[in-house]
């Protein structure tokens, strides 16, 4: 889930596994919006793209690639974007 109604880098993210092998998953936003994303694993690492949403406040968000990493605190954390 992400804290807010859009990704920015460096925010502290969760990331729940259900172990189903695929690259589709559900990516909740703070503001209540839900989209269907493609994920993969990387070197420790985890890629994520997200396609085109609308926020709760129907503001169009382009598409991004986001690299997700595993942080000293043991949160994940958006590293950087593509």
């Amino acid at each position: 889930m992400f804290p807010h109604s859009h990704a920015f880098r460096r925010d502290r993210i969760s990331v729940d596994d259900d172990r189903k092998v695929g690259p589709g998953c559900l990516v909740e936003f703070g503001d209540g919006v839900t989209v269907i994303a493609e994920w993969h694993p990387v070197e420790g690492a985890i890629h994520l793209s997200i396609p085109t949403y609308r926020t709760a406040k129907e503001t169009e968000v382009a598409p991004q690639t986001w690299r997700l990493v595993l942080d000293n605190d043991g949160y994940w954390r958006l590293e950087r974007v593509w």
